[in-house]
């Protein structure tokens, strides 16, 4: 019994590693992108809540707010189905290894923006406080105190 299993293990070791490299290089994209588009929208979703420099712009807080709540709430499968239409205009297929990117980078950005909103909530706002007095814009902001104070928080969650 257990001569079968080796022998099919070892049958099958192509196929496994070629299924593993599939694997990894579909993580690799879709994380690498997911971070772009949720880093970036989780510091805008931070940046026009209330109390905040972009606050005029809550309008767009509210509304990307309530597109991750319901992106996040959708189950995977379902969104697989739904967006294949659109997958097929990116990938140029809705079946296979790059056609499998682009519903998992949709699916894991929310998740990401939600993290780094909250990661970068948890940064002191005497810290933000103290960038303004200096006379710091948005933009220094974000990339100096921001992002810096709350690595150690979007490091973990990832």
């Amino acid at each position: 019994m257990l001569e079968n299993l080796l022998d099919t293990l070892v049958e099958l070791q192509p196929e496994i590693l070629k299924a593993t490299g599939e694997t990894l290089l579909m993580l690799a994209i879709c994380l690498s992108v997911a971070l772009v588009l949720g880093g970036a929208l989780g510091i805008l979703v931070f940046l026009t809540s209330r109390g905040q420099s972009l606050e005029r712009f809550r309008g767009f807080n509210l509304v990307t707010n309530g597109v991750i709540n319901v992106v996040r709430s959708f189950p995977f499968i379902i969104l697989l189905v739904a967006i294949s239409p659109f997958t097929r205009v990116i990938a140029g297929t809705s079946i296979g290894t790059t056609a499998a990117i682009v519903p998992l980078t949709i699916a894991s950005a929310p998740f990401i923006a939600r993290l780094i909103e909250t990661a970068i909530r948890e940064v002191d706002a005497g810290l933000i406080e103290a960038a303004r007095a200096m006379g710091a814009a948005p933009f220094q902001i974000v990339r100096k105190v921001l992002i810096p104070e709350a690595m150690p928080g979007i490091i973990l969650g990832l």
